[in-house]
């Protein structure tokens, strides 16, 4: 663990706490404004003014940093050569707006292309996980106690615990017929969904996470937290990336067999 990465930890955390106060503040609010995007995913006034309030602080303590956030724009794979803070300032919008407590504020740090800091940040559900490069993964509970975590040792498919996010993406994006066969294989699945299902992944509740369409926001902070973790992260088609329009997250054990099922 490197010094710089733990001062960098510590601005994330800070980060978090101006996140929080936000969401948390926002949440079941019956004034929430709520739009959509041309793509047709909702947007609240919520997320919107998470990313300026950490676009702010970052650029009184990251100045020479570069910055990219799901509502502001700014990400360009090609320009990733450098420092970058990559944001989603509310994972699970869809959650959020409809009183469901599964939804999180998503804060990587990017250094050369590759995440060296992960913070996911989910304070109704009254979690945090978090991952520095090369000094392990962390969670804290609703009672501000930390511990450290690792993935599972599930070492067969017909053991392992599943989850997804929305079927229906499946049939969009990749092939339902692909991941149904890996849902047969498996003992037991859910769909948690969005960020949730790759932090159990990283604390070892469950085995395998996986999304046939994410973007590098939605996903940055999760290679290196289910990575420090013990585990591994990659697109579908095992490239162990953050930016390849999909996810797989898994214990390591169960990798390699659950992209054969995916085809």
């Amino acid at each position: 663990m490197t010094r710089n990465y733990l001062a960098d930890y510590a601005v994330a955390a800070q980060l978090a706490d101006v996140a929080d106060a936000i969401t948390t503040d926002r949440f079941t609010s019956a004034d929430l404004t709520v739009t959509r995007k041309p793509d047709r995913t909702p947007v609240t006034d919520a997320d919107v003014a998470v990313e300026d309030a950490i676009r702010e602080v970052l650029a009184a303590e990251r100045p020479d940093d570069a910055i990219a956030g799901e509502e502001r724009g700014g990400f360009n794979a090609d320009e990733l050569g450098g420092r970058t803070w990559i944001l989603d300032p509310i994972d699970g919008t869809k959650n959020y707006l409809r009183g469901i407590p599964a939804w999180a504020t998503l804060i990587a740090l990017v250094e050369d292309g590759v995440p060296a800091v992960g913070m996911v940040s989910a304070p109704a559900l009254g979690k945090r996980w978090w991952a520095l490069r090369g000094g392990g993964a962390f969670t804290s509970d609703v009672a501000g106690e930390q511990r450290r975590i690792g993935v599972s040792g599930v070492s067969e498919l017909a053991d392992a615990y599943l989850s997804t996010t929305n079927l229906n993406t499946w049939t969009e994006y990749h092939s339902l017929p692909a991941y149904l066969r890996l849902v047969e294989a498996c003992w037991e699945n859910r769909a948690f969904g969005d960020f949730w299902s790759h932090c159990l992944v990283a604390e070892g509740v469950i085995d395998i996470a996986t999304e046939p369409i994410v973007n590098p926001w939605d996903v940055a902070p999760m290679q290196v937290l289910v990575s420090e973790a013990g585990g591994r992260f990659s697109d579908l088609s095992g490239v162990e990336r953050f930016d390849g329009g999909n996810a797989l997250s898994t214990n390591g054990t169960l990798h390699d067999a659950a992209l054969r099922m995916l085809g």
